[in-house]
């Protein structure tokens, strides 16, 4: 256990600390959150997808929970007529990849409940200003349209007239009541936030549709794997260090350790050869 006494130094603590911290967040913030985001766009295609091939409902089945508790995407028919003098503009919308806006409009149902409508996008005038904009047409209309949930609101972006419009940043059923002062009905989606209706192509009241979105997953579970990936990597990376820091260190105490003292082997005495003693024996008989 001495030998891993050098851990409780402050700069390997901080190093273990940062390293816990990392893997933590991994498995429990980042990683999550891409797999969330994978589950829940797998959950909006499939939505989409499944009312592609779905025949439409009536709204009212919608509205009255007949047609279950997820709806957004879902098509719907509805029957009565557009309010005049109710549209709104929604900035900072593009269309074919230039500035433009979504114009809204409230559509009073046969049952007398009023619904926000979407009533697809229109170009900018010189890229910055709102066109003309048509009203929809006067008395009874019957209409196809997708399912929205409400966007929100964003705090610093209030209400505006601009251009002989009342305009917002975004699509949300109690802002857009507030700028009309219409009590609109939101549409159950499953969500906190309420749905609205976005028309199809060709309806009456319609500009250019708003275009579903693209049925891919994203990166998202990539992302979320390597986050698992890189949570897992960070515990290991800091046990190779410490594995290496002990080599490093036997290493050197083997390189500073004292060399062993050395015996000095007596010197036998030499054997004298068959032709020595000869010599010898010669000499002392002279």
């Amino acid at each position: 256990m001495r030998k891993l006494t050098f851990l409780l130094r402050p700069s390997w603590l901080v190093l273990a600390l940062i390293v816990a911290a990392f893997a933590y967040l991994c498995f429990t913030i980042l990683a999550p959150w891409q797999l969330n985001k994978n589950s829940s766009t797998e959950h909006r295609n499939q939505l989409i997808a499944d009312s592609v091939r779905a025949d439409p409902v009536t709204v009212a089945e919608v509205l009255d929970g007949a047609a279950g508790p997820h709806t957004e995407w879902r098509k719907v028919t509805a029957t009565g007529t557009f309010l005049p003098d109710s549209t709104v503009l929604v900035r900072l919308r593009h269309l074919d990849g230039a500035p433009g806006y979504a114009v809204l409009g409230a559509f009073r149902l046969d049952d007398g409940r009023t619904l926000l409508v979407d009533r697809g996008l229109v170009a900018a005038t010189d890229g910055t200003r709102a066109p003309a904009i048509d009203e929809p047409p006067a008395g009874p209309q019957r209409i196809e349209a997708r399912v929205r949930a409400s966007e929100g609101v964003v705090p610093d972006k209030t209400p505006s007239t601009q251009d002989g419009y009342r305009q917002v940043y975004t699509i949300d059923i109690a802002q857009e009541s507030d700028v009309l002062d219409v009590a609109l009905t939101p549409i159950p989606t499953g969500t906190d936030m309420g749905g609205y209706l976005q028309l199809a192509e060709n309806q009456p009241g319609a500009f250019t549709p708003v275009p579903l979105p693209q049925l891919d997953a994203g990166p998202y579970l990539s992302y979320g794997l390597q986050w698992l990936a890189f949570g897992v990597m960070a515990p290991l990376g800091l046990g190779y260090f410490v594995v290496a820091e002990l080599r490093a260190r036997r290493r050197d105490r083997a390189d500073s350790a004292p060399a062993a003292p050395t015996t000095a082997t007596p010197t036998e005495p030499a054997v004298p050869t068959t032709q020595a003693r000869l010599a010898d024996r010669y000499g002392r008989n002279r």
